[in-house]
């Protein structure tokens, strides 16, 4: 008995100063478990968005690590883990836009998405916690067969504004950022021409990959579609837009001023012909209930909102949302 006493002695010695004699080691396990600790900065969100991207792409979702409890939709249905675009998937395009808010453990992507038979522009929303996924929130825009004005397949480039760090002194609050795209929105909704937020000259708007601003190609279809943001707004163009509800703002990217929106845009069908402010006689291209639920990304530029890229899906009329339990 004494024997065994001393042996698991000596054994318990020599991993004492195994340790001792590995400091690094000792380290680097420390620094791996304060890694997936309760703060998740840029490079670590981007990092599990990357996990989550590959084992997308390989239809793999054990790939993925998730926490405990998953909340999850795709086109504002809730799924469970490992349906919907998991088992389509073909391949993901070289369009790759990514933004990250590591005060709420979010990060966000806009990427084009090739299925069996589409390619379609795609936005996804994660939330991290404790280095685990727990909400997927995800739009694809499927355009197999009639795609209506927007490019299929759409062509997305990279746009040097969305990607770039704002130095310090050109940032604007949180709560200022949240502030104008809540403006945004209040601009659109019933839309007679007030502005109620702010715009660059310069502003630009891309909806489901297709220039809906400073585009005369498009006025057919839409008959501001030559002006910039502010001006299409004074123009009281979109005054179908009945509703703009169910107004979500998960992710803010202050570093970049950056702001990820998610929401509803509902027409009553129930306006006819109306004018616009120049007095223009237009028919609304709205005539029955219909609604587009959205996830839009704003940048906004020394307290004006210089560009926004939009990826939206039709939904039953008045849809609820699964993210917002009032609805």
């Amino acid at each position: 008995m004494r024997n065994k006493r001393l042996a698991a002695g000596l054994c318990l010695a020599v991993v004492f100063a195994a340790l001792l004699a590995q400091p690094n080691i000792v380290r680097a396990q420390h620094a791996a478990q304060n890694a997936v600790g309760p703060y998740c900065d840029r490079a670590c969100l981007y990092g599990v968005l990357d996990q989550y991207l590959h084992a997308l792409a390989a239809k793999n979702p054990t790939q993925v690590p998730w926490a405990k409890f998953v909340r999850n939709t795709e086109n504002n249905v809730a799924l469970r883990v490992g349906d919907g675009l998991w088992g389509t998937i073909t391949s993901f395009g070289d369009y790759n836009l990514r933004f990250a808010d590591p005060q709420n453990g979010q990060v966000g992507f806009f990427g084009v998405v090739t299925e069996t038979r589409a390619t379609s522009v795609y936005a996804l929303r994660l939330k991290v916690e404790d280095g685990k996924i727990s909400e997927v929130e995800t739009l694809v825009r499927r355009a197999e067969g009639n795609s209506g004005p927007f490019p299929n397949p759409p062509k997305l480039v990279d746009k040097p504004v969305l990607n770039e760090t704002v130095p310090p002194d050109h940032r604007v609050p949180r709560a200022r950022l949240i502030a104008l795209v809540d403006g945004y929105f209040n601009t659109l909704q019933l839309n007679d021409g007030k502005l109620f937020t702010e715009f660059t000259d310069d502003c630009n708007r891309i909806e489901n990959g297709l220039l809906t601003t400073h585009n005369p190609d498009l006025v057919k279809t839409i008959p501001v579609a030559n002006l910039g943001c502010a001006d299409a707004f004074r123009m009281g163009n979109y005054r179908y837009d009945t509703a703009l509800r169910a107004r979500r703002y998960p992710l803010v990217d202050e570093e970049r001023q950056l702001v990820l929106a998610g929401g509803f845009i509902d027409h009553s069908g129930a306006l006819g012909t109306f004018k616009l402010t120049d007095g223009t006689v237009i028919d609304s291209p709205m005539r029955t209930p219909s609604t587009l639920c959205l996830m839009e990304l704003f940048r906004i530029q020394d307290g004006k909102i210089r560009q926004i890229e939009a990826v939206f899906i039709g939904v039953p009329y008045g849809m609820p949302s699964p993210w917002v339990p009032s609805e």
